[in-house]
């Protein structure tokens, strides 16, 4: 961080970007993630001169992508939103992967940006024509929960407050709020009298309704081999419980998402596997053989329990929780199909599960104790070249005894491969699918498990495609001190898309050896472990072979937890694992 000047906040005259600066500063925001822009110069200034860095505290970044990635991950381990400034119309289209990936992660962040004044008589020629733009908000509108423009300081506070309450209330998101240049730059004779922040504070999750709760609670009183599906929550300890004490007191299986954060401990006995969107083997065959279905804001609900149960074919009663119907709109799918329910009810999965908790003591037995199941990762291979389930295998033994937040998996990754027993022990996927968040993302979780005071250290198990693609983001693992590992499975290729062309290929007949085409990063092989050298992180040399694979991995870990970022770039197979790591009875 650039060391402050002294007497930096002087001077009598307010300006509106000092009042938008107070404003966030009310909100208790340690950082404001950004990529610099004139655009928003005024408030820049009042960051740095007025408020003198602190309380939020810049954090400068690459690319407005990695800004928004960075508040993502910072939400993840917190619930909690970090502020995001973007420059103008062109930094705001570079944020949209970002935001979009926020949006359908369910995660809150408050997005500032900026344009030229809307009135034209005040612009800068050229420049701050074509960074003008009418209804700014309208690039994200589709997804964002809400957008403002607003005309005044006062109106700005009043943008901020409002946005901040909106975007931690869940179902949460991300918000956008544009501030016209004219708005910061503007001279004020005095701040603005304005109510204290405790009058707007966010409404609590909502209590699931009296009937639709009596109702569910008549299924799984009678239910003798109930399912639930364990999807969305908060990190909260008290909630991650709650779930194991549901099912233990209703003898149910689960499962959980792999896209999602932690929903269940997968060392439970009544965890059957983690699972994506393909139900398959002993876990479709529990899921049929249920006589009750509680799903806790699973992710695609509707398109899950159509592959359970075709439409036609007998299916048990459905308990479906989730509130995120709110938010649900045309644009874009991310919602999944409509789930079929016999019970709705339309809160979040901890109100429910309490309730359910309460009401449910009286009638059904207590529960007996539940030892962990054994945990085997007995490796299959001893030497030679390196594959996915080799990586996972050694990863797993790495991992042992240590205080990990495991940030993301790369596509392909065996399930029930890692030991879950926390809700920070895994925290999920990107959100929307593109390459390139992985490193922001696990920056900014390494950020939240900081500012909570957690001991652990962040993990991002990413492919190289996704690494190449945010690389700049981890020089902030760097700049903010950060104990973290970026641990790369590289296969040399964006496999995802040469898998579609193996199977396209074989569907018409034509050359599978041909699928590698435009998919491969070679002539030459970028040079990963020193790329991240350069950005000032410790990493060495690649590893190539599996009799090096468990030292190399344990060292790692070693400088990761002694507060170093440490990139660890392991070479694998292209191939994607079919089977589950542990298949258990």
């Amino acid at each position: 961080m650039t060391e402050m000047k002294p007497n930096a906040i002087a001077g009598d005259t307010i300006y509106g970007s000092d009042v938008i600066a107070d404003a966030l500063r009310e909100q208790k925001f340690p950082y404001i993630c950004l990529n610099p822009g004139a655009s928003y110069r005024g408030l820049h200034d009042s960051l740095v001169n007025y408020l003198g860095n602190q309380t939020p505290q810049i954090i400068t970044c690459m690319h407005e992508e990695h800004a928004v990635g960075i508040a993502q991950g910072y939400a993840k381990v917190t619930d909690k939103a970090l502020a995001v400034a973007v420059h103008s119309n062109v930094g705001l289209m570079h944020a949209t992967m970002g935001i979009f990936n926020a949006w359908c992660d369910r995660t809150p962040m408050l997005v500032l940006g900026a344009t030229g004044p809307i009135d034209a008589a005040k612009r800068r020629p050229w420049i701050e024509w074509i960074h003008t733009t009418q209804d700014q908000g309208g690039l994200v509108r589709d997804y964002t929960k809400w957008d403002d423009q607003p005309g005044s300081p006062e109106a700005a506070v009043e943008s901020i407050r409002r946005g901040v309450m909106l975007a931690n209330a869940r179902p949460s998101g991300p918000v956008y709020i544009n501030l016209d240049v004219s708005v910061q730059e503007m001279e004020l004779d005095a701040v603005p009298a304005l109510e204290p922040l405790s009058a707007y504070d966010a409404p609590e999750d909502a209590e699931p309704p009296r009937q639709a709760l009596d109702r569910a609670v008549d299924i799984l009183a009678k239910a003798k081999r109930p399912f639930i599906f364990c999807g969305r929550a908060s990190r909260s300890e008290d909630g991650f419980a709650d779930r194991v004490t549901l099912a233990e007191m209703l003898g149910a299986r689960t499962t959980t998402h792999m896209k999602l954060p932690a929903g269940f401990p997968t060392t439970h006995p009544a965890l059957i596997a983690e699972t994506g969107w393909r139900l398959k083997g002993k876990l479709l065959e529990e899921i049929r053989a249920a006589d009750a279905i509680l799903m806790l804001d699973w992710l695609d609900a509707g398109n899950a329990l159509k592959l359970a149960f075709p439409p036609g074919t007998p299916r048990p009663p459905v308990i479906n929780v989730s509130n995120d119907f709110h938010i649900h709109r045309g644009w874009n799918a991310d919602y999944g199909g409509l789930p079929v329910a016999d019970v709705n009810i339309p809160t979040v999965p901890e109100t429910t599960v309490r309730a359910l908790i309460d009401r449910l003591r009286d009638t059904r037995p207590a529960p007996a104790p539940q030892p962990p199941r054994a945990w085997s990762d007995e490796a299959q291979n001893t030497s030679g070249e390196i594959g996915l389930m080799d990586l996972a295998r050694a990863f797993s033994r790495a991992s042992e005894g240590r205080a990990l937040s495991i940030v993301s998996r790369p596509l392909g990754w065996p399930t029930n491969a890692n030991r879950i027993e926390h809700p920070h022990d895994f925290l999920g996927h990107t959100g929307g699918g593109g390459l390139g968040a992985g490193t922001s993302i696990a920056v900014g979780v390494a950020l939240g498990l900081r500012e909570i005071g957690s001991p652990r250290v962040a993990v991002a198990i990413i492919g190289d495609g996704d690494y190449t693609m945010g690389l700049t983001a981890i020089w902030n693992a760097v700049t903010l001190n950060l104990p973290i590992l970026f641990l790369v499975a590289n296969n040399h290729s964006y496999y995802n898309d040469e898998d579609h062309q193996i199977k396209v290929a074989r569907k018409r007949g034509r050359a599978v050896e041909n699928a590698p085409i435009g998919q491969r990063m070679q002539d030459p092989e970028p040079d990963l472990p020193g790329l991240a050298r350069s950005l000032g992180l410790h990493s060495p040399d690649s590893v190539t072979q599996l009799e090096d694979l468990d030292a190399a991995l344990a060292d790692a870990l070693d400088k990761a937890a002694a507060g170093k970022a440490v990139v660890l770039d392991v070479q694998v197979r292209p191939e994607y694992i079919g089977a589950p790591m542990q298949d258990f009875d």
